[in-house]
């Protein structure tokens, strides 16, 4: 795996949008804070417009995105939101200057296409973690936001997983991989399509019906995604819609139902997702289980570097 320099004091952190849309006033508590930490922020000229559902018409998005893989200067890629229009554009993007000056790329929810597309066809490693527009002081989870500075730092990280009933609890060791469900689903059978054999899985989602989780599961366990695993780590499931006749089972026990016969760790309450509480994650880079925590395995990665 490709791992991009770590940031040091007076890098600089471009914030583009290459989906939905975003205010100029949304981002500020985001600049705001990395600006505390020590960084210089550039702000994309996709940021503040919209166009229908996106930020900006195709064409543009891709531009400004274009342009802060390109631009040397610029040490990390902060996106502001999610929504959808990734997958929209990530086949016309060149990675050529990207490859050759390999920067942070930190996002989640709808870019999980671009962090799958980084880590299969890329060898990139990116960060799983809140945007620009998810930072907002009035739902403010400390973990989450201090976890962003320590993994663009290249610190040690360890998140202590909470109690559930459904846990089957173990150690592991393996690279992590995963992100927005409906993003992994989608991505099987493209160029993004993950390998999650002998990998640590994490999964979470906002605003889907019950239904629909458990046929996305049923495509992931069809498709072999969930039999090789070292780990599988379920995050928040968010906003979940329900028929007006029930479907009967909770977010949890559907995930149950497609990995309990399996013998690998299974974790509920993962602190990832669409919440406040969602830590950054180093995607494509190793990290184990152990005494109900994931801790990032620097060491290893330290000896990758060499």
């Amino acid at each position: 795996m490709i791992i991009p320099p770590y940031l040091k004091q007076g890098d600089t952190i471009g914030i583009t949008c290459p989906a939905g849309s975003l205010s100029l006033d949304t981002i500020k508590p985001m600049v705001e804070q990395l600006t505390t930490w020590g960084f210089k922020v550039k702000i994309g000229k996709t940021v503040g417009t919209s166009y229908y559902k996106f930020s900006a018409k195709d064409d543009e998005r891709l531009s400004d995105l274009q342009a802060m893989l390109d631009d040397q200067n610029i040490k990390a890629i902060l996106f502001g939101r999610g929504g959808y229009g990734t997958v929209r554009i990530i086949d016309q993007i060149d990675f050529s200057s990207f490859l050759k000056h390999p920067k942070w790329i930190l996002g989640y929810s709808d870019i999980t296409c671009f962090i799958t597309h980084l880590h299969t066809q890329l060898n990139v490693c990116s960060i799983h973690g809140h945007m620009s527009g998810g930072y907002q002081k009035s739902d403010f989870d400390e973990e989450s936001t201090q976890s962003i500075f320590n993994v663009l730092k290249g610190d040690k990280t360890t998140y202590a997983i909470p109690a559930h009933p459904l846990t089957r609890e173990g150690d592991a060791e393996g690279i992590l991989i995963g992100g927005n469900l409906s993003l992994i689903a989608d991505n099987i059978g493209t160029k993004s399509d993950i390998e999650t054999d002998g990998k640590i899985l994490f999964i979470e989602d906002i605003g889907e019906y019950k239904y629909n989780i458990d046929r996305m599961l049923w495509q992931l366990k069809r498709a072999e995604k969930l039999n090789r695993l070292k780990a599988l780590l379920v995050g928040g499931f968010t906003q979940i819609l329900d028929n007006e006749t029930p479907f009967g089972m909770s977010e949890e026990e559907i995930v149950w139902e497609k990995v309990k016969d399996y013998s690998y760790p299974v974790y509920f309450n993962f602190p990832v997702g669409h919440q406040a509480r969602n830590v950054a994650l180093k995607v494509g880079l190793p990290y184990k289980l152990k005494n109900n925590k994931l801790i990032s395995l620097t060491e290893i990665e330290k000896s990758l570097l060499l």
